[in-house]
């Protein structure tokens, strides 16, 4: 009764979990159901290949190199966002667990 109630809160153990689903299943879940959209409807599939021909057909190889290069920097930046965020979470917990220890 104390957990619906948040008198009790989830233990660190849970946010560590939550944060490998967040970090590892859900971009390749992503990738998965983005593929299977592109194989299942002609239209997705249609402006997918229609779209990343006219962008590939205009842009140079450095140009190519820079729009790959942001892409895994914004990748990257993400995952370390969603790791700051998950330490963040668990150190107030054990902020939170340390001061209702210490007696008044």
């Amino acid at each position: 009764m104390d957990f619906i109630t948040f008198k009790r809160f989830i233990s660190t153990e849970v946010l560590i979990l939550f944060y490998y689903i967040g970090s590892l299943i859900l971009p390749i879940g992503i990738w998965i159901i983005v593929t299977w959209l592109i194989k299942r409807y002609k239209f997705v599939d249609a402006v997918y290949k229609n779209g990343k021909e006219i962008i590939w057909r205009s842009l140079t190889k450095k140009q190519k190199a820079k729009l790959v290069s942001i892409f895994v920097s914004c990748f990257l930046f993400m995952e370390l966002f969603w790791r700051m965020l998950f330490e963040f979470l668990i150190a107030y917990m054990q902020m939170r667990d340390a001061l209702l220890r210490t007696p008044l």
